[in-house]
């Protein structure tokens, strides 16, 4: 008699039951399926900056989004195994206990992300089957149209190439098993004291008062699409500052994959049929493509986008000033606008798109400090850390990535341009007002 065969999906940053290929493939060719997701120690402990990899703020959100998976694939009758352990350890002793035959799961590309994948072949080699996915793109790796070496140096030229050849693959459809694949699961979602780290009360005046999770994604998307229409304004309100709608605040589930880009580009479509097609729409769609590009970017140079030289392999006179980076990092610098943003930070694990880029320009170029201290600080507190726009980012700011101008900001000037009437310093600066 035939073995029945078993499939484990192990969730990465793919946090979703809506268009995930790894749980669709899973699903299609096996009678019974399982779900793990490890809460990695190593993804909690100090870097070499001395900044934790992961902060409150972004463990909190990944611990709603992880209890909502639970309850949407309970829902699909998969059992989630959560455990505070590092992959190599409880996976490969999980695949053995329950006979899987094959694992999947969404392939990453940084290196402590393939070695974690790899480790965990090298245990299981002779007896499972590994199956994976790039999952995480808008422009699918098989469908652009250049191999990875030969990516466009500006992004200009990938979006133009990639927008007139290559097509949006469609959504992949969910579908349900048996209850009976329901199996007892006594493993509990760790607490933020579990991982080590402080609980906290959410800041009032926090633009990002959302919780993690899938459903919040999808509720997010109805209310800034279908709701209000905000979508229909996004170009003109994308740089603010204060309040939850001047953006479309998709990033933290994003990078999560809570959502998957294709999920809002296809939406984005049938808004453009329903409601209205304009600048709006098509540049929330142009932002979705600036994500592909770094992660191409990251695909394409590897290890080089931790280095100090980046991928241009620059050799600038990096400062590493320990009074000047505590400086930055508490909002105590020369520049209101730069402490307004970094106390914003420091308060609730957000910050504006506008925000980030000034910070990190006088970070880089006004106190010319080394910019991969200010990317592991990002790293540490941001809710929507994503390690390629992360470091994609801060190389493109620090004239040490992707932008051929090498610009700096005049703060100052950004500052009159978009806080005008300085609402968004008194936000948070009003404890040093007075």
């Amino acid at each position: 008699m035939q073995q029945k065969q078993k499939g484990l999906v192990w969730f990465r940053n793919n946090l979703r039951v809506h268009d995930n290929a790894s749980l669709t493939q899973a699903i299609q060719e096996n009678e019974t399926v399982i779900a793990v997701y490890c809460f990695d120690p190593r993804h909690f402990e100090k870097d070499a900056f001395g900044f934790k990899k992961t902060e409150k703020y972004r463990a909190q959100f990944l611990i709603e989004s992880v209890n909502e998976l639970k309850t949407n694939l309970e829902k699909i009758n998969i059992s989630l195994f959560v455990y505070h352990d590092t992959p190599e350890n409880s996976i490969s002793a999980f695949a053995k206990e329950h006979q899987i035959n094959t694992i999947y799961f969404q392939e990453e590309w940084t290196s402590e992300e393939v070695e974690v994948s790899a480790n965990l072949r090298t245990q299981l080699q002779t007896t499972v089957t590994f199956t994976t996915h790039y999952d995480q793109f808008l422009f699918h790796p098989d469908d652009i149209p250049f191999d990875l070496n030969s990516i466009p140096k500006v992004f200009t030229q990938f979006r133009t190439l990639c927008e007139n050849r290559v097509k949006i693959r469609p959504i992949s459809v969910l579908s349900s098993l048996d209850k009976q694949n329901l199996i007892a699961n006594s493993t509990l979602i760790p607490s933020l004291t579990d991982l080590g780290l402080d609980t906290f009360t959410k800041d009032m005046r926090t633009a990002f008062p959302f919780r993690g999770g899938e459903n919040q994604a999808l509720k997010r998307m109805e209310h800034y699409f279908w709701d209000t229409e905000k979508l229909s304004v996004y170009k003109s309100t994308r740089n603010g500052l204060i309040g939850t709608d001047f953006s479309s605040k998709f990033s933290p589930w994003l990078a999560n994959g809570s959502i998957s880009a294709k999920m809002i580009y296809w939406e984005i479509m049938q808004y453009e049929q329903q409601i209205v097609r304009n600048d709006s729409t098509y540049w929330l769609i142009f932002e979705l493509i600036w994500r592909d590009y770094f992660k191409y970017v990251s695909m394409q140079y590897g290890n080089s986008i931790f280095k100090i030289g980046g991928i241009l392999d620059k050799n600038y006179d990096w400062k590493t000033n320990t009074a000047e980076v505590s400086n930055w990092i508490n909002g105590n610098t020369p520049e209101p606008f730069v402490n307004a943003n970094m106390i914003e930070l420091q308060q609730t694990g957000w910050m504006s798109n506008r925000g980030r880029q000034n910070v990190a320009s006088y970070f880089a170029k006004n106190l010319l400090l080394d910019w991969r201290i200010g990317a592991a600080y990002f790293e540490s507190l941001l809710i929507d850390y994503d390690v390629h726009s992360n470091y994609g980012n801060w190389m493109y700011v620090s004239g040490v990535g992707n932008d051929p101008r090498d610009r700096k900001f005049n703060i100052k000037l950004q500052a009159e341009n978009y806080d005008k009437q300085s609402k968004f310093q008194q936000l948070w600066l009003q404890q040093q007002l007075f």
